[in-house]
C-alpha cells in the first residue's frame, strides 16, 4: 500500500498522484546501456536508480501536500493546503520542449515542497491551486 494511502486522516482524501516525466528515467537507461561494456557492474547502480524512482510518491489530497522518497527508510515533506502561499514553476528549454520541470510549494515560513521531474508542471500547478480545503 502507498505511503500518500496509509497516511490519510479522518476525512482526508486523494485528490491526485502525480507522475515523474520519462525524462526522468533517463539516468537509468544509461546506466543499464553501460553494464554492457563494464560485464554489469553499472546493473547495480542501474537497479538502485529504478527501486529510487519507484519508491517516489508525489501527491495532493484535500489537506496536504506530499512528496514522499526512500526506498527502504522513508523521508516525508507534507505541506498543509491552509499554509501554501505559492506555487511556482521552474522549467528549463528542454522542459519546455519536451513538457517536464519543477514545482515548488511555498508555505509560511521557510518550508517548501519540491516536485522534481514532474510531468506536465503547468497541470500540477492547476491542481494543486484548485483543491478545495476543508
Amino acid at each position: 500500500m502507498a505511503y500518500i494511502e496509509q497516511s490519510l486522516s479522518k476525512g482526508e482524501e486523494i485528490h491526485e498522484i502525480y507522475k515523474l516525466h520519462w525524462f526522468s528515467k533517463i539516468p537509468m537507461i544509461i546506466w543499464i546501456l553501460l553494464a554492457i561494456p563494464t560485464i554489469g557492474l553499472t546493473l547495480i547502480v542501474a537497479i538502485y536508480e529504478w527501486l529510487r524512482l519507484r519508491s517516489l510518491e508525489q501527491g495532493t489530497t484535500n489537506k496536504r501536500v506530499i512528496l514522499k522518497s526512500g526506498i527502504i527508510s522513508r523521508k516525508t515533506e507534507e505541506m498543509r493546503m491552509s499554509s501554501i502561499e505559492t506555487v511556482e514553476i521552474d522549467q528549463s528549454v528542454y522542459g519546455r520542449i519536451f513538457g517536464f520541470g519543477n514545482v515548488k510549494v511555498t508555505g509560511r515560513g521557510i518550508s517548501d515542497v519540491i516536485f522534481t521531474k514532474i510531468d506536465n508542471p503547468m497541470e500540477v500547478k492547476r491542481s494543486i491551486e484548485s483543491v478545495e480545503i476543508i
